[in-house]
């Protein structure tokens, strides 16, 4: 497109794309903006290098003008957006991206990629967040996805509200706070359970969570206690069945006076079994796969779409894709949420055309990302990553009770135009 568009003297031409869901995933109320201070940092990075150049140029995919514009590339256009951590709807402008045609459209993958699975995986986390009222969890899904993948996910699920991540690199790089537990193997590395017990105890001292399921809960327990004593920090079920386990294992752990030591409880969880254990004495969840694959929805379905452009004469016009069933809506857009005397969001209200003075009860939804090629600083790094799992627990607070059903159904609040 971008050689084509050189070569027409149109590459150059002023536009607005925009990124939006057409639709939410899986029959869910609401989805989670999660990827956005990964992303400007990559637009920010996003470069041709000679080995790219070289490829493009033996492989006769372009020709050596669009070589030289794409050796020059640097994004100068401007970006806003919800902010990380915003909930968002059907139609939801999510990002808005103003530049040359050419500058703009080379960005369509790179930006996609990113917003479609991180928002996939912080809606579904954000779902059970909400199911586990109030329980941590810890995101162990690295082993279920890209190697890559993974410490973006770990990223999303702790801007969704998880409070920690297996995944070491996510800590390092984003600033989460990691855990993790034993596996099996470490078990069954050792002579008897016992002496892997008394390794990961003598290592780690008695706060830390002993894998209790790897020959017979009932005696591992009694073995932990033992080794440990009653400070042991905490046991590791990951399986059985899980509330009528959890149940014997906490009056267990009391029988033995460790009465402060808590469960934690892996085994392949989603939304649905942690629903599920609500009534169970569970202290902790881990959740792996189901995370990390946004439980079943692994992309949020956005586009990137050409809103409008300007006309030869410098006047911005209007465009749209009218074809059936995937009709867009062209023009430059600014939304607001409207919400209710007591706080609570009734409608995603989308003005088209020109901003509009948000009134008292409307919260203006696009802010500032990228300034004519520079990131805002305070949406980059474990400072942004910090900021965005603040501005989700707020956002998720305005939504009405109905939007935390983990029943299939529609957006909790419907989206219109003004």
């Amino acid at each position: 497109m971008i050689d084509a568009a050189i070569r027409s003297g149109t590459a150059d031409r002023p536009s607005i794309f925009e990124v939006f869901a057409r639709s939410l995933p899986g029959g869910r109320r609401y989805g989670v903006v999660a990827g956005t201070g990964r992303l400007l940092e990559l637009i920010g990075e996003f470069r041709f290098t000679d080995a790219e150049l070289t490829w493009l140029e033996n492989e006769n995919v372009v020709d050596t003008v669009t070589l030289d514009w794409l050796a020059d590339y640097r994004f100068a256009g401007s970006v806003w957006g919800y902010q990380e951590g915003e909930v968002y709807f059907p139609g939801s402008p999510l990002l808005v991206i103003e530049g040359s045609f050419a500058e703009a459209v080379i960005l369509e993958t790179l930006a996609l990629s990113v917003l479609n699975y991180d928002s996939s995986v912080a809606s579904a986390a954000a779902r059970m967040v909400s199911a586990a009222s109030g329980r941590p969890l810890a995101e162990m899904g690295s082993r279920r996805t890209g190697e890559w993948s993974a410490v973006a996910a770990a990223r999303a699920a702790y801007i969704a509200g998880f409070s920690a991540t297996s995944n070491l690199q996510a800590g390092r790089q984003w600033g989460i706070p990691t855990m993790g537990t034993a596996a099996h193997s470490f078990t069954l590395l050792h002579d008897s359970e016992e002496d892997a017990f008394r390794a990961q105890v003598a290592a780690m001292g008695p706060g830390t969570t002993l894998l209790v399921d790897t020959y017979d809960v009932t005696a591992a327990v009694n073995l932990a206690v033992k080794i440990a004593g009653p400070e042991l920090g905490a046991v590791r079920i990951d399986s059985g069945d899980l509330p009528e386990q959890v149940a014997a294992v906490r009056r267990q752990l009391d029988g033995l006076g460790a009465e402060n030591t808590k469960i934690t409880v892996t085994n392949d969880l989603d939304e649905f079994t942690i629903a599920a254990l609500r009534a169970a004495p569970v202290d902790s969840y881990g959740v792996g796969t189901s995370v990390v694959t946004g439980s079943g929805s692994p992309a949020a379905g956005m586009v990137y779409k050409l809103v409008a452009r300007q006309d030869a004469a410098g006047a911005w016009i209007s465009v749209a894709k009218r074809s059936a069933n995937k009709a867009t809506v062209g023009g430059r857009k600014f939304p607001v949420r409207e919400l209710s005397a007591s706080g609570t969001a009734t409608a995603e209200v989308i003005h088209l055309g020109s901003p509009e003075l948000a009134t008292g009860s409307q919260r203006p939804l696009l802010v500032p990302l990228i300034v004519e090629g520079e990131p805002e600083a305070r949406f980059l790094g474990a400072d942004g990553t910090a900021l965005a799992r603040a501005h989700r627990a707020a956002a998720i607070a305005e939504l009405p009770a109905e939007a935390f059903r983990l029943g299939r159904g529609d957006p909790v609040i419907p989206t219109r135009y003004a």
